[in-house]
């Protein structure tokens, strides 16, 4: 008999946290879409630009004096200077002071924002790195006594503006699109506990302010390096692209990512990377089952399972087929009782749940084990299909 799960969705049983403060509700619809259930957590908020003192400052210190070059960093935070510059009744002397200046782009999108004010780029890397755009000036320019305004977005770039002012030039930091704790802080701390607990597969960050933030967050709620540890083991860090990947990346935590910072790539790449990192697939007693994030799939249905079931589950399938005694078991249900009659019943309801008793076999006086067939999986298509 062919066994097959593509009736289920391919994020069905998966739990994912979404950290954005812009598009989230789009991200999700997305993810929900492959059957993910959907975590809502914002780690920021943006500080409205037309309120924002400090980018009004920094435009006024670009107004103040020629500029000799301009580094766009991001087309959405380019624009919002822009547009702020507008609002302030500015546009046309900054426009004036940028057009003067060599302007370099450091990415596709923020090339496409400096053409749409009527400008040009004078440069723009294959790579859209930072890197590249501060080795560029620094190889290529002298730049003693020179002004240079550096389009930030959202997060500081220290590197960047260190190395520059090293070089003696005069860098003006304009800080587009502030980030700030968002005021409601209770889903982040309830992401951040349940990432910590195991209890979401996947959290997802489409900005570097936001990765920063759900850190810190963990750190103030004393579980900074209980959640590193999760997300270094069984909980998907997926980042949109490289820039949003650093902070990450320097706590060596691993990520996923596609290879273009896209929206619609990322979702794309949480489909395909989490059930593979997450996911196992077994032939047990006659089915096969595909034990999810917070479900099980068996022979195409989809079963969801309590806290206590899926501890179990993943208990047993942690070596398929090898006797795990009560004692061990109860270790991972510790709310199940304080007795191994606790596990007998535990047992029992995850048995029921899944549908069939001979998935799960009692090895009498000892514990239980999955009745793993692994033969069957070498038999190939004709018997198996997944």
């Amino acid at each position: 008999m062919t066994q097959t799960t593509e009736a289920v969705e391919p994020l069905a049983g998966y739990t994912v946290g979404i950290t954005a403060a812009r598009r989230r509700e789009e991200f999700g619809a997305a993810l929900e879409r492959r059957g993910a259930r959907i975590v809502y957590a914002p780690a920021i908020r943006i500080v409205p630009l037309a309120d924002d003192t400090e980018l009004r400052a920094a435009t006024n210190g670009c107004l103040s004096g020629p500029l000799d070059f301009v580094v766009a960093t991001t087309g959405i935070g380019y624009r919002g200077w822009i547009e702020a510059a507008d609002s302030w009744g500015m546009l046309e002397k900054l426009t004036e002071q940028l057009s003067g200046a060599t302007i370099i782009a450091r990415g596709p999108k923020a090339k496409g924002a400096i053409r749409a004010s009527g400008l040009r780029e004078a440069w723009s890397p294959e790579s859209e790195s930072s890197s590249e755009v501060l080795e560029h000036l620094v190889e290529n320019y002298d730049l003693q006594g020179r002004r240079i305004a550096v389009q930030l977005h959202g997060e500081p770039l220290p590197d960047v503006v260190e190395t520059l002012r090293a070089a003696g030039a005069d860098v003006i930091e304009v800080p587009v699109y502030r980030w700030v704790p968002p005021e409601d802080p209770g889903p982040l701390n309830r992401l951040i506990e349940a990432t910590a607990a195991g209890a979401v597969d996947c959290v997802a960050f489409t900005s570097a302010p936001a990765v920063v933030s759900y850190l810190q967050a963990a750190e103030h709620l004393g579980l900074g390096h209980v959640v590193r540890e999760a997300l270094r083991g069984p909980v998907v860090a997926a980042c949109v692209g490289p820039v949003t990947a650093s902070p990450l990346l320097r706590e060596r935590i691993p990520v996923i990512q596609p290879v273009r910072s896209r929206l619609g790539a990322l979702v794309r790449e949480i489909v395909n990377e989490v059930p593979r990192r997450v996911g196992r697939v077994l032939p047990v007693a006659g089915h096969l089952m595909d034990v999810r994030g917070q479900a099980a799939v068996v022979d195409g249905q989809l079963i969801p399972l309590s806290t206590s079931s899926m501890a179990l589950l993943r208990a047993l399938i942690v070596t398929p087929g090898h006797i795990v005694s009560r004692r061990d078991l109860l270790n991972v249900t510790p709310g199940e009782g304080g007795d191994e009659h606790a596990v007998e019943v535990a047992i029992g309801r995850l048995r029921t749940a899944l549908g069939d008793p001979r998935i799960i076999l009692t090895v009498v006086k000892r514990g239980y084990r999955l009745a793993y067939e692994p033969e069957r999986m070498l038999e190939g298509d004709q018997q198996w299909r997944y």
